[in-house]
């Protein structure tokens, strides 16, 4: 998962990883203190050929300077303190694949960090935009204007969700720009980022939109479709504008895809008309709140073919629910697969957490979905989502000894054994939870099964016995599927898992468990 604190998107071994870094403090040097032109109020750069919504104006592009020289007054270095917890350390020997944990720290309080980003004015009475993890945690808010004014600035409010934030300086006459909301950049079309990298101050790079919607498999793109720039952004870009060629901001920098730390040209930026609905809710002083049932879901698309799925069913998996909230209360299981919502086809799990999120709290959601063969309608009444912060704590898993093995029988490359009285007691098993118990420890291609895991779920269909998990190998071989799927219940929390159906002769088939969206 990614986690927004500065971050990057790295590519390593043919995975995303996230990689959290700091930006840097302000480098100076000789010179570098010449301010721009004073300006104050409103920003209104000259338009280019009427009727062309993002066709070069003259002279683009041959050069970015004016448009730069009009903008930049709007564009602020953020430089923020914070007090980060102090944590029992970690180490890694290199080519070993395990942490050691380090000594304690020896004050609790934490320790002092100083951190830079980006922002811009969008109105003249000081309201800054930038990006929440630029400011998360912030102690003391400090903005440096472009004419070298430095002055203290508060919180406003902030969203985890789509890492958005919104600041506040004293004064008036600021310069300020303006959300495109009109009209919508094309890929391929020029813009320009401005900003703070690497504590430089206002830096301008220029490129074109390379793609948009993006996801970046983080918790962000639930609710951002990202726009993918090429203009380079790095460390310290975090929560500077995108421009287009008119000067108007078509998107917040947020993140870069790269394996080495810097720009490779592959940068993502939230789009206009996303951070503006958030900034305005923002700046009226409103908390975002966002509808929730208390699931954990996945994109049914990698696991249809192996629970025997036509390619006309849509919609989203539940790997978990949620102990007495709202959607165990309106009787949704994990194994349903969401269908629909308020007599709407779910496409997938990205669209049932922006619907649900969109709805009102208290409001009741009307989800069909699937069990087994049978189509049932499930009432549920929202509640409140709670933050992102509040929501990782609660899936963050713990260090756990591996259980003792235990006998059992052999399938599918696990080891099995009936749920009885002394293994729920041996391993811990809460009463609610049923199924078929592994008992001994397994490593299956990148799934790990500990002895206390609980296949829940078959196929399509709950698991009571092995003879269970059997029938759903004969039902996978007799289709012609090379795998079938099972739901795991372990003390982390469920995960849905491909099994390959085991051949006549196989002992040792592979595992994979495509990665979950929350």
């Amino acid at each position: 998962m990614l986690k927004h604190k500065e971050f990057i998107i790295g590519a390593a071994a043919g995975l995303l990883v996230a990689v959290v870094a700091t930006a840097g403090g302000l480098i100076r040097w000789p010179g570098m203190d010449g301010s721009l032109l004073s300006v104050s109020g409103p920003i209104t750069p000259s338009a280019g050929a009427p009727g062309a919504a993002f066709g070069p104006p003259p002279g683009a592009p041959v050069s970015f300077a004016d448009i730069f020289t009009q903008v930049a007054p709007a564009v602020v270095q953020i430089d923020v303190r914070t007090r980060v917890p102090r944590q029992a350390q970690t180490y890694q020997i290199p080519g070993l694949p395990f942490e050691f944990e380090g000594p304690e720290g020896e004050t609790p309080e934490g320790e002092t960090t100083l951190g830079a980003g980006s922002g811009f004015f969008i109105s003249a009475d000081g309201y800054i935009v930038t990006n929440n993890h630029v400011i998360a945690n912030a102690e003391e808010i400090t903005v440096r204007l472009a004419d070298n004014r430095e002055l203290p600035a508060r919180l406003v409010g902030r969203d985890e969700s789509t890492d958005l934030a919104v600041i506040k300086v004293d004064g008036g006459r600021f310069p300020y720009v303006s959300f495109e909301e009109s009209a919508e950049p094309r890929v391929g079309d020029w813009v320009i980022a401005v900003g703070n990298p690497f504590g430089l101050g206002g830096t301008a790079t220029a490129g074109i939109v390379s793609a948009k919607s993006r996801d970046l498999q983080d918790v962000s793109s639930n609710y951002v479709d990202y726009i993918q720039i090429d203009a380079a952004i790095n460390r310290g870009n975090s929560g500077g504008p995108t421009f287009d060629i008119y000067g108007r901001v078509i998107g917040v920098n947020t993140a870069i895809f790269s394996p080495t730390g810097g720009s490779i040209g592959i940068g993502f930026a939230i789009p206009a008309n996303t951070a503006k609905t958030i900034t305005d809710r923002l700046m009226r002083g409103e908390q975002i709140e966002r509808g929730y049932l208390g699931v954990t879901i996945a994109d049914l698309d990698p696991f249809r073919e192996a629970m025997g799925l036509g390619d006309g069913i849509a919609g989203a998996l539940i790997n978990d629910v949620t102990a007495g909230g709202p959607a165990a209360r309106g009787g949704l299981r994990p194994g349903d697969i969401v269908i629909e919502l308020n007599d709407a086809p779910v496409s997938g799990a990205t669209d049932l957490t922006r619907r649900v999120g969109a709805a009102e709290v208290g409001e009741t959601i009307e989800v069909v979905v699937l069990r087994g063969e049978r189509r049932l309608v499930a009432r549920v009444q929202a509640a409140k989502r709670p933050s992102q912060s509040e929501l990782e704590a609660q899936q963050t898993p713990g260090r756990r000894p591996v259980p003792e093995a235990s006998p059992g029988q052999s399938l599918a490359g696990l080891t099995l054994a009936p749920m009885t009285p002394e293994l729920r007691a041996k391993y811990d098993i809460p009463a609610g939870v049923n199924g078929v118990v592994v008992v001994a420890e397994a490593q299956l291609g990148p799934t790990r099964f500990v002895p206390g895991v609980v296949i829940l779920q078959a196929g399509r269909n709950p698991v009571r016995s092995i003879a269970d998990i059997q029938a759903e190998i004969a039902r996978a071989r007799a289709a012609g599927r090379e795998q079938f799927f099972v739901l795991a219940w372990s003390a982390d929390g469920n995960g849905a898992v491909l099994l390959d159906v085991p051949s006549q002769s196989a002992a040792q088939p592979r595992a994979r468990a495509p990665a979950t969206k929350q």
